[in-house]
């Protein structure tokens, strides 16, 4: 797998140095994994003031980012057309992101985040620049920048190598389907809190089948529309099918 690189068009790129400089996306910068590139496209600007946004077209509140100095930052990166680049809009309008959309971003070779400001964006930034509308959530933020730290992190721990243990993203929650398991180290005991037997057995087997199992009740419990689109097994059937009776008795 080739190295991912990693582009990040924002006002604020002291907001990243602390994050790209930390734990796990540390590590794989420097295991070079992963290569960031931080670019402040106010440099950019067309004009001796720097101004990076204007009033909009027909009225209204707030102000709007100003195409020119997008457009001139993605030129400046001399993007490859034989590597297919995804250029992400952070924008509340965007898809709802998902596991599904980190592990797709993760086989990516170039990943670009656009982190906007202010009301929003130019619409031909967005008609004729990006390849994807990403939103964390329905709610709004100052701008950009946190959710991008999101999506950077949830993709480039998918990447092979940068967690120690290959099975730790593979078992995580959404990655199967389903919210993980319980997990429990040691002691055995805390407070007259004991671990399941089950943990302490040594018995794989019997193991796997109690997390299979504690994994389906607590997203049965906490995220029952995570089971529309999940494939149950028949032993999974059986399960839920006896904890529907029990709660309606």
């Amino acid at each position: 797998m080739n190295k991912l690189q990693i582009d990040v068009l924002t006002l604020f790129p002291e907001m990243f140095e602390g994050v790209f400089g930390s734990s796990i996306l540390a590590k794989a910068a420097q295991k070079e994994i992963v290569r960031f590139g931080l670019i402040n496209f106010r440099q950019y600007a067309t004009n001796k003031h720097q101004q990076v946004d204007d009033y909009p077209y027909g009225g209204g509140g707030g102000m709007v980012l100003k195409p020119e100095p997008v457009f001139s930052a993605i030129e400046a990166l001399n993007l490859n057309e034989q590597q297919k680049t995804r250029v992400i809009l952070m924008c509340p309008q965007g898809e709802r992101y998902d596991q599904k959309k980190a592990e797709e971003l993760a086989q990516e070779d170039h990943l670009v985040f656009i982190c906007g400001h202010y009301e929003g964006y130019d619409e031909r930034i967005r008609q004729h620049l990006v390849t994807d509308e990403i939103s964390i959530g329905d709610f709004v933020l100052t701008g950009g920048e946190l959710a991008a730290m999101v999506i950077i992190d949830s993709v480039v721990r998918l990447r092979e190598g940068t967690l120690g243990n290959e099975t730790s993203a593979v078992t995580d929650s959404f990655s199967t389907g389903l919210l993980e398991y319980p997990h429990y180290t040691r002691p055995a005991e805390y407070k007259g809190m004991k671990v399941p037997d089950v943990l302490l057995s040594g018995h794989h087997q019997h193991i796997e089948e109690w997390r299979a199992k504690e994994a389906l009740w607590r997203t049965w419990n906490r995220r029952p529309d995570l089971l529309q689109s999940y494939q149950l097994s028949k032993k999974e059937e059986a399960w839920l099918k006896e904890w529907q009776e029990n709660k309606d008795k």
